[in-house]
C-alpha cells in the first residue's frame, strides 16, 4: 500500500504511539496516508479508538512478526 509518511513507534508505549501518530497525522494534507508501526499490543484499541475519535480514516492495520501497522487517511 502506497502511504505518504511512515511513523516507527516501536518499543514505545502507550501514548507514545498515538502522541507520534498525531503529530504526524498534523502534518499531512487531507487524503494522505499514514502508516504506523508499533509493538505495543494495546495499540490495536488504541489505534481504532483514536481515530473514531479524530474522524479519520483507519484503512487497515496488519500485524507482521509481533509489528502492527496501522494505515490510517487523513480526512
Amino acid at each position: 500500500m502506497q502511504t505518504d509518511i511512515v511513523v516507527d513507534t516501536k518499543g514505545m508505549a502507550c501514548p507514545m504511539p498515538i502522541v507520534k501518530a498525531k503529530k504526524a497525522l498534523d502534518g499531512l494534507q487531507i487524503g494522505q496516508t499514514m502508516e504506523v508501526h508499533s509493538t505495543d499490543k494495546g495499540s490495536i484499541n488504541d489505534f481504532q479508538a483514536w481515530v473514531k475519535q479524530t474522524k479519520h480514516e483507519l484503512i487497515r492495520y496488519e500485524e507482521d512478526n509481533g509489528v502492527y501497522k496501522f494505515y490510517v487517511r487523513k480526512l
